[in-house]
């Protein structure tokens, strides 16, 4: 009997800001952008053979300015999108909440919850995986893992998260670049 195959890499997107323009509570899937090149990079992720997942802050739930079913319509057009780009995701998780709405959770990137549970349900090696995000808390999780952090600046990215980033991570210009980092990382 064979061992089964080791865990795999993956690359955690951030959704807002890194793979979609940030509407701010994004409820309406037509409004759905992609940001330049997302599709490529997924795209570039898949051939690759890593796992391309997103991880997102959905606190527009919370507040009451969108719902689960909104939620989906856009993931769903996300989806459509990066499909006609030749690219797809294998899995995306949100947090719904707000700590100051519904109490504190383990879920709200920085924290790291909904990572360990993409981790156990497509058997993920978190440690040799890569968090890419427009925000220090999209990156943050690499830390804890002892994984790559790529932040990739939008023009809502706070210079105070550029420069946290900087000394800590990683910084690319854009997706494409990041992607670079990320396939050239622990070969």
């Amino acid at each position: 009997m064979s061992a089964p195959p080791p865990p795999r890499r993956a690359v955690f997107f951030d959704r807002d800001g890194t793979l979609i323009d940030d509407e701010n509570y994004l409820a309406r899937p037509e409004r759905v952008r992609l940001r330049p090149y997302a599709a490529a990079a997924v795209r570039r992720v898949n051939a690759a053979g890593l796992a391309a997942v997103v991880v997102t802050n959905q606190s527009g739930i919370a507040r009451g300015l969108l719902t689960e079913e909104d939620y989906r319509a856009v993931t769903a057009r996300l989806d459509e999108l990066l499909a006609g780009g030749g690219a797809r995701l294998d899995a995306t998780y949100h947090c719904p909440h707000l700590p100051e709405i519904t109490g504190p959770c383990e879920c709200r990137k920085p924290g790291v919850a909904l990572y360990e549970q993409a981790a156990r349900e497509l058997d993920l090696d978190l440690a040799a995986s890569a968090y890419v995000g427009d925000r220090f808390r999209d990156v943050v999780p690499a830390r804890r893992f002892g994984g790559l952090g790529v932040l990739v600046p939008s023009r809502d990215t706070p210079a105070i998260d550029m420069q946290r980033a900087s000394d800590e991570f990683t910084l690319a210009t854009s997706l494409q670049t990041a992607v670079d980092r990320v396939l050239a990382w622990r070969r």
